[in-house]
């Protein structure tokens, strides 16, 4: 069994402590993020979720409860270098991010903060610019790349500081489909061919649903865990708290509850497609 990466141990966080009637923006949250794993977290906004990203490399610091990143307390200001080489965060506006006006450079900022070599700088540089594919951009102006774009270079400026886990706050959020798309491969890619934990913050439930593990928050808890399939089987407790599900999904969903056919939870298009077709008799 892969061992935990970060950890919750009931956690609470209020943003204004010195009002009597401010809600917890989290409360009570108990949590194990596996190393190598890929978790999405969803919530409709004042859910919690962007606080729960902050508190898991230290730009938050829990109230009560405790954080540990490999075994690291974010309380301790002593390991908060160590805890956000270890896990890096993603914002959704790239802009606020990128820092300097040459692609290379800005992938470099993090490294060099660090005080690595100029000769490792380079190796580190070039090979997180590869892994996001805009190693042919290298020299060209932020400004001038698509949104897609710059978010990669954010993920790769992540990348080059070593880290083992990526988190990820809405992302895609500012993007076209396009965009979309080119960073969640990216992602996608990076946790399964190289071993990254990745853990994002998403507003798309087509996203989660590209998960291993999706979370559902609301008002500051954690109120549904497992596997895409079985947290959007629950297509009445999810839309409750004001979500939806994945269109294939809730097509489905529809159809057994209406007695059309009987199938178990549909995450995709292509799936929903070939559920139909099998119920109707017919082949692709």
């Amino acid at each position: 069994m892969k061992d935990s990466i970060i950890e919750f141990e009931n956690v609470s966080y209020t943003y204004d402590e010195q009002e009597e009637k401010q809600r917890p923006a989290v409360k009570g949250i108990n949590l194990r993020v596996q190393r190598g794993s890929f978790t999405a977290v969803l919530g409709h906004n004042g859910s919690g979720k962007s606080t729960l990203a902050k508190l898991t490399n230290a730009i938050l610091v829990p109230q009560a409860g405790k954080v540990t990143v490999s075994g690291m307390d974010t309380a301790d200001e002593n390991l908060v270098y160590d805890i956000r080489r270890e896990v890096g965060m993603v914002f959704q506006n790239p802009d606020n991010q990128i820092v300097a006006t040459i692609v290379e450079d800005d992938v470099a900022f993090g490294p060099e903060n660090l005080g690595v070599s100029p000769a490792e700088i380079r190796k580190k540089v070039d090979e997180a610019l590869f892994e996001v594919g805009m190693y042919d951009y290298r020299f060209r102006e932020p400004y001038k790349l698509s949104g897609g774009q710059k978010q990669r270079v954010a993920i790769a400026g992540v990348l080059a500081m070593a880290t083992d886990c990526i988190v990820l706050d809405e992302p895609t959020a500012m993007l076209d489909p396009k965009g979309r798309e080119e960073v969640m491969s990216t992602i996608i890619r990076l946790n399964r061919e190289k071993g990254i934990t990745v853990l994002l913050i998403t507003h798309f439930m087509e996203e989660a649903a590209r998960a291993d593990r999706v979370l559902v928050m609301n008002e500051g808890g954690i109120i549904l865990d497992g596997t895409p399939g079985e947290v959007f089987s629950k297509v009445e407790l999810i839309k409750s708290v004001g979500l939806d599900v994945p269109q294939a999904a809730e097509l489905c969903y529809l159809l057994n509850k209406d007695g059309v056919f009987e199938s178990g939870t549909v995450l995709t298009d292509d799936e929903c497609v070939s559920v139909l077709l099998e119920a109707a008799g017919c082949s692709r």
